[in-house]
């Protein structure tokens, strides 16, 4: 008897510290929403410089932070090579990539077609987990990829835009794979504090200056630029990524997959609000069945197995 009541009092705790780490991922989902409408106004400069300045403001930052806290909090870097690789190849690539595709295609729907990569969570993590692909798995990335196809093509059939940006496209469908397939593997590192994100943070913004000097002509970025240089490194790639990593590491993977999809839909929104988008209803159609094929793959997935 005591030790049923033992067994439900922590599972009702591990529930509770899941429920709390999922509320975080919307921390940075809220962030990440202005992801699209930062790099917009941050346009000129080159994909490679921006992502090195606005990650190394977010190194700053962390910096800045553990400094408070102590010298000793600067131990959570002491981390095996392998957790280095893991999180810079991740976070790098995917940024990269998606800094490239809204520097080669419209915003709008560079910036849709990223966000495949909530549903993507959605369906490695329940492969993941060894349960079954179902149909509505299948319905779900069906109606994702429509979504997608509709926001390449236009609703006449024909590239949005007149011209067919492929590379930008392509990059943006690349970050995607990859931004989900770190996300549910982030799991594996789950002993791994947080705060360790900050160190990743300063190697990408290393690595973004290596990239920029050899392949791109330095700009000298106007005050609209620093602004959003600024806002970028506070928000979409600093607190957002801390605020992640808790998340994808204890928080419930599929849920937090389908609730992502609010980050698109809020993105477009301020696109459009802004006026660096034009109001197109093949874009609130894409958004909508891309939402719809999120919820569908989402639906009855068993949130209390968070393993």
């Amino acid at each position: 008897m005591a030790s049923s009541l033992s067994s439900a009092i922590h599972q009702a705790t591990e529930a509770r510290r899941a429920g709390v780490a999922t509320a975080v991922g919307l921390v940075a989902i809220g962030f990440w929403s202005a992801l699209a409408l930062l790099t917009v106004l941050a346009a000129g400069l080159p994909p490679f410089q921006l992502l090195s300045l606005s990650f190394g403001v977010a190194f700053v930052l962390s910096v800045l932070l553990l400094g408070l806290r102590g010298k000793g909090s600067f131990r959570v870097w002491r981390q095996p090579w392998g957790v280095w690789a893991f999180g810079f190849i991740g976070i790098f690539a995917y940024h990269a990539l998606y800094f490239t595709a809204l520097s080669k295609a419209p915003a709008a729907q560079a910036s849709l077609i990223a966000y495949l990569w909530p549903l993507l969570i959605v369906i490695l993590s329940t492969l993941s987990r060894r349960e079954a692909f179902s149909p509505r798995h299948l319905v779900g990335a069906t109606l994702g990829f429509a979504g997608s196809a509709l926001v390449i093509l236009g609703s006449d059939g024909s590239p949005t835009g007149g011209a067919f940006p492929l590379a930008g496209y392509a990059a943006a469908a690349a970050g995607a794979l990859v931004w989900s397939s770190y996300s549910v593997f982030n799991r594996r590192f789950r002993h791994v504090p947080s705060e360790f994100i900050g160190g990743v943070c300063g190697l990408v913004s290393i690595a973004g200056l290596g990239a920029h000097l050899a392949l791109e002509t330095t700009v000298m970025p106007d005050a609209t630029q620093w602004a959003a240089i600024l806002l970028l490194g506070a928000g979409p790639v600093g607190l957002a990524f801390f605020a992640w990593d808790h998340a994808t590491k204890h928080g419930y993977l599929p849920l937090l997959g389908a609730l992502s999809y609010l980050a698109p839909l809020l993105s477009t929104l301020l696109l459009l609000l802004f006026g660096l988008t034009p109001m197109s209803w093949s874009i609130i159609a894409a958004a909508t069945l891309i939402v719809l094929g999120a919820a569908i793959a989402a639906f009855g997935l068993r949130v209390r197995n968070i393993r």
